[in-house]
């Protein structure tokens, strides 16, 4: 029970004030103010409009009422509403209530732009922004700091960098807030190398510091940096905050980098840090995409209750699409449903996903139906990708054109490479050739479209025609992403790319690759899968250039770095070709290895000569 004490009406009000906790008492506190006649006491006033206004303990329009009724309200009331609204949903309100504090000749102190011009940010308002600054100017604020940081803040958010940093470049004295706001705004614009050299630069660096460029690293795809740069706070004398945690392990899942996620989980037990949903769904997201699914069910299987909420649910889900166990991605989707999560629009797309890699094709029809029909969701253009990825691997792909010829929006370059994709497995190569010329026209700045069609009509021994989409992509100035895997090793990530020779024991894994190509010949009878290779060679040329690809080289150090019986887990950032996946079986049964290699697209687990996938990829 809160109880009010009767002595002292002004201090006992005073400590009230400083415990309340939640609107009833401060509603009780009111009436006591009310009662002992003290409710125009400036400071009482102000700390009760201000509770009122607190996000955590009032309500709005509660707090207006008790704005309203107030007589002369005095700067600090006026920055406590206008705050108030400029965190609202509401924050245009936020400048009536400031030229009602104009009109009143109320002045103004260093808080009360800050405020205003949170208002400013959360419209993204540039316009009243610039109005506000002129107004800092005016008013002798120019080089107060609390002012100056909120306009740095508005322009950085309002992607008006380049003046935020002639203003940033202009503040007499920068604080962390700042650097902070700078390093946070070049991110946010893209520019991550102007991020770090403004870090770099910063006298004084705080934890907030290193957590922005942390997450600015791995947003931009440095995942490799980031974890370096964690090294580097740590040293510096930091802890670990949640938010760095969370993109950190986000940073491995991206690189496969199991070790140090391990490593940021141990971290996460014994230093105290709160496991919420953000960083639970990060460890599970972490474990799936590092081929670790038995750990990211134990995580789960840690979580409270309300901490399973849809995005978690879905990360699971995912983790057995992408690892080829579709039957148990159906059986946690049913058992979601029935703990009483609803699927949103990314939970169908990874059962889809897992319906489409494990051939469960009537399923994934029923699901796909079931979308409009139990959840009122209307299937976006990602679900009618993973239809058509599902009926073209299955075969049907007349039933995968009909889909397209009837989606209810236009079919996009993803929809028509799953359908290509589809031509090219089940050897349709007219239409495939169609579709690929489809497709270099409308994603003409895409590699693999060209590749893709070059492919098909290489693979009908049209060497002159796919010769010229060659030619015509280098023409046209088209990157090439060229293959690449890398192999963890001692915490070290270890990149190869096909057919480069700069690795210090790239001597010692052609070596090795020689030893596994004769060995496989002598025990299996292997001999390189070279009909789909996209190079107009001799065999033996072709042989001698498909044994360059990243993953072997990767395999082979692994082999060489790692001791009998270890589990060898590579990363590539392209599709692994028929002959790669032949050869990778083939070790993993005649070295008694299995290997677990994570592609752009799924994983593979290679066991006793076989691989998860059951050779349907």
């Amino acid at each position: 029970m809160f109880t009010l004490k009767a002595e002292s009406p002004l201090q006992s009000t005073w400590t009230l004030l400083e415990n309340c906790s939640n609107m009833k008492q401060l509603k009780q506190i009111q009436a006591q103010m009310i009662k002992t006649a003290i409710l125009s006491e400036p400071k009482l006033a102000t700390k009760f409009l201000t509770l009122c206004t607190s996000p955590h303990v009032g309500d709005l329009l509660y707090a207006q009422r008790v704005f309203n009724g107030i007589t002369s309200p005095n700067t600090v009331m006026w920055n406590a509403i206008i705050r108030a609204y400029s965190n609202s949903k509401e924050p245009e309100l936020a400048f009536l209530l400031y030229q009602q504090m104009l009109s009143s000749s109320v002045p103004h102190n260093s808080y009360t732009f800050p405020f205003l011009l949170k208002a400013c940010r959360n419209l993204s308002a540039l316009g009243e922004a610039l109005q506000v600054h002129g107004l800092v100017i005016k008013l002798g604020f120019g080089s107060d700091v609390f002012a100056l940081n909120a306009l740095l803040h508005v322009y950085a958010l309002c992607g008006e960098i380049r003046y935020a940093r002639q203003m940033f470049d202009n503040i007499p004295e920068r604080d962390a807030v700042s650097w902070n706001i700078m390093i946070d705004g070049y991110i946010k614009s893209g520019d991550v190398k102007t991020a770090y050299g403004i870090f770099l630069d910063m006298p004084s660096k705080n934890v907030v510091s290193w957590t922005s460029l942390i997450s600015g690293l791995v947003g931009a795809g440095l995942s490799v940096k980031a974890l370096s740069l964690c090294y580097e706070m740590q040293n510096a004398g930091f802890e670990l905050d949640g938010v760095a945690i969370a993109c950190l392990l986000t940073a491995c899942a991206n690189l496969g980098a199991l070790d140090q996620g391990r490593w940021l989980h141990f971290y996460v037990l014994n230093n105290g840090v709160d496991v919420d949903r953000v960083i639970g769904c990060a460890l599970v997201n972490m474990y799936v995409k590092c081929g670790d699914m038995e750990e990211a069910l134990r995580v789960f299987g840690k979580l409270k209750g309300d901490q399973k909420d849809v995005c978690i649910w879905t990360a699971m889900i995912d983790g057995f699409a992408i690892h080829g166990r579709g039957v148990e991605a159906l059986e946690w989707f049913d058992l979601m449903r029935r703990e009483g999560i609803r699927p949103n629009s990314i939970t169908f797309t990874a059962v889809l996903r897992a319906c489409s890699y494990g051939g469960l094709v009537e399923e994934g029809k029923e699901l796909f139906k079931s979308m409009k029909c139990l959840y009122n969701l209307s299937p976006s253009i990602e679900h009618y990708g993973c239809m058509v990825d599902l009926l073209g691997r299955s075969g049907r792909l007349n039933e995968a054109k009909e889909l397209i010829k009837n989606m209810p929006m236009k079919p996009n370059a993803v929809i028509w490479g799953a359908f290509l994709k589809a031509c090219w497995i089940h050897r349709d190569f007219l239409v495939g050739s169609q579709i690929g010329a489809h497709l270099v026209e409308v994603d003409s700045d895409h590699s693999g479209r060209y590749i893709q069609l070059a492919t098909i009509l290489a693979a009908q021994g049209k060497w002159k025609e796919a010769a010229e989409v060659r030619l015509k992509m280098k023409n046209l100035g088209v990157p090439i992403s060229p293959g690449k895997s890398s192999i963890t090793l001692n915490g070290i990530v270890h990149e190869f790319l096909a057919g480069h020779q700069d690795h210090p024991q790239m001597e010692q894994i052609h070596l090795k690759l020689k030893q596994i190509a004769e060995r496989l010949r002598q025990d299996e009878g292997y001999e390189p899968a070279t009909k789909d290779l996209l190079l107009d060679l001799e065999n033996e040329e072709k042989e001698t250039a498909i044994a360059q690809h990243s993953e072997k080289l990767a395999i082979a150090f692994g082999l060489i770095n790692t001791k009998p019986g270890t589990t060898i887990r590579v990363v590539k950032n392209l599709r692994i070709c028929r002959d790669c996946h032949t050869v990778a079986k083939l070790v993993s049964q005649i070295y008694c290895r299995e290997i677990i290699m994570r592609d752009r697209v799924r994983f593979h687990h290679f066991r006793d000569g076989s691989c998860s996938c059951k050779d349907y990829w």
